[in-house]
């Protein structure tokens, strides 16, 4: 059949096929490229393939970064710890609070508070008491609140999530609050945040993980007793320990309690040295071992403050028996009034004296309190303690200083102190000199236990008495309760 052709159509040409133009290097080039596109998406799919598995390989099965593939050990097991979300009010706001009022001394309290807790840089005076090294401030004993918390910003084991921390902290800045309102009268006043800050947890969902909060824990500059009001004894301090949730929580004091069932520990005064680095620590060693000392006993303090008629306390004897005595460099501290002659604030010259002594005397203060901050310092200086009571160390702080007491300080009997039958300087010369060697080889290398680092920096191979407490506080609340 003859084929038809639609008007001005292009013939067929039934040689069309064979004679096709041949293919040239342009007509290759568009498959060559498309092969190429190919194998670079495969390439691309490969490689964001092998980043997800790589990326999620480093997460546990918690989602914590712990920057380990999966399957090796987790160097932060058992130590996370979750910082609870306060509300500014109960931290941050406290100080801007206190620095305002400047009718209770807000002023010098901004200056012994700031600078993460610190306080003011010390310089080192003309006789080099210092030497030159770094960290040293002039700290107050109600700064650790602010220390602690901001050490803990930077703790190397901190969670996301409540769910997979072994403890939790709550930063409420407890010594602060009851220094606020330290001279109200009204306990409802007194009370105001430690009630707010329970209400406040209590709503948490994280509250109710372990028993009502028995795996929180906060930190306080002051005494227990101070956070101990129950309407039984004076008419003083806070309440916050004796709630309900405060009892269920535990807490780092600077003296525990020993006659009432608290969870409180104690842990060490502030000193006034901070150091950033390793090396500051070995440096200030290797000073403190060198030094010649020239009182053999030195006592930091002075009159117990009781009232009319009381009878003298431990703390008036030993001063007493410093000052009859020609080998007791003796250093009063008071309050700072206007026109007052004594030292009172001056860390450069606490310092100097216990720099300069052999053993530092350190009998209860009087009242309810067994501890002393000069402890601490004294230790620091190398200075080896001196205590008149079991309390004032050797019951308090169990996770700082060792079991053996007879290692690094002298217990005299308090009794004989009172009754006059015992001379202070008597059975201080008795001590062997190798013994007191070996006494002060160990107070200098318990110096990084009992002070705490700079909150801006880490040390990396020593153990401050921050990473100890926190240690502590791990393994107390991992424990279940009876």
């Amino acid at each position: 059949m003859r084929q038809l052709v639609k008007p001005g159509a292009p013939k067929a040409d039934s040689n069309a096929r064979s004679r096709r133009p041949a293919v040239g290097p342009k007509a290759k080039e568009k498959p060559a490229a498309a092969s190429g596109h190919r194998r670079l998406c495969y390439l691309a799919i490969l490689a964001v393939t092998i980043f997800l598995w790589y990326r999620f390989s480093l997460l546990d099965d918690d989602g914590l970064r712990t920057g380990r593939a999966k399957g090796d050990a987790d160097p932060c097991q058992g130590r996370y710890i979750y910082v609870c979300k306060l509300p500014a009010r109960f931290n941050a706001d406290i100080i801007r609070d206190a620095c305002r009022d400047t009718d209770a001394g807000g002023e010098r309290l901004c200056a012994s508070v700031g600078n993460a807790g610190l306080g003011r840089p010390l310089e080192d005076p003309a006789d080099g008491v210092l030497t030159g090294e770094n960290g040293w401030h002039g700290t107050r004993q109600l700064a650790l609140d602010v220390i602690f918390h901001n050490r803990m910003k930077r703790y190397e084991c901190l969670a996301n999530r409540s769910t997979v921390a072994t403890a939790i902290f709550v930063p409420f800045y407890a010594s602060l609050d009851f220094a606020r309102h330290a001279a109200v009268g009204d306990n409802a006043t007194r009370d105001a945040a430690a009630a707010d800050v329970a209400d406040w947890l209590r709503w948490r969902p994280e509250w109710d993980r372990r028993s009502d909060g028995h795996d929180h824990f906060l930190v306080a500059g002051r005494a227990a007793r101070d956070l101990m009001r129950d309407g039984s004894g004076p008419d003083w301090g806070t309440n916050l320990l004796v709630t309900p949730a405060g009892r269920n929580m535990s807490a780092l004091v600077l003296e525990s309690s020993l006659h009432e069932a608290t969870s409180g520990f104690a842990v060490p005064y502030p000193t006034y040295f901070h150091p950033r680095t390793d090396a500051d620590v070995f440096r200030w060693q290797e000073r403190v071992r060198g030094l010649r000392r020239t009182w053999l006993m030195a006592f930091v303090g002075g009159e117990t403050r009781q009232a009319p008629g009381s009878p003298a306390t431990t703390n008036d004897y030993v001063m007493a028996q410093c000052k009859a005595s020609e080998s007791c460099g003796h250093l009063k501290l008071g309050r700072c009034a206007a026109g007052s002659t004594s030292q009172c604030h001056s860390p450069v010259n606490v310092m100097r004296l216990l720099q300069n002594a052999t053993f530092c005397l350190h009998p209860p203060p009087g009242g309810d309190s067994y501890t002393r901050r000069w402890a601490f310092d004294s230790m620091v200086a190398g200075c080896i303690p001196v205590f008149f009571n079991p309390a004032s160390a050797y019951l308090q702080y169990k996770w700082h200083l060792p079991k053996d007491y007879t290692k690094y300080s002298v217990l005299v009997p308090e009794a004989g102190i009172r009754a006059g039958t015992v001379s202070i300087e008597a059975t201080l010369r008795a001590i062997p000199a190798a013994t007191v060697a070996r006494m002060r080889e160990e107070v200098v290398r318990l110096i990084p236990t009992v002070v705490y680092a700079d909150p801006s920096a880490k040390l990396e191979t020593v153990k401050d008495a921050f990473d100890i407490a926190v240690e502590g506080i791990l393994h107390s609340v991992a424990r279940p309760r009876a």
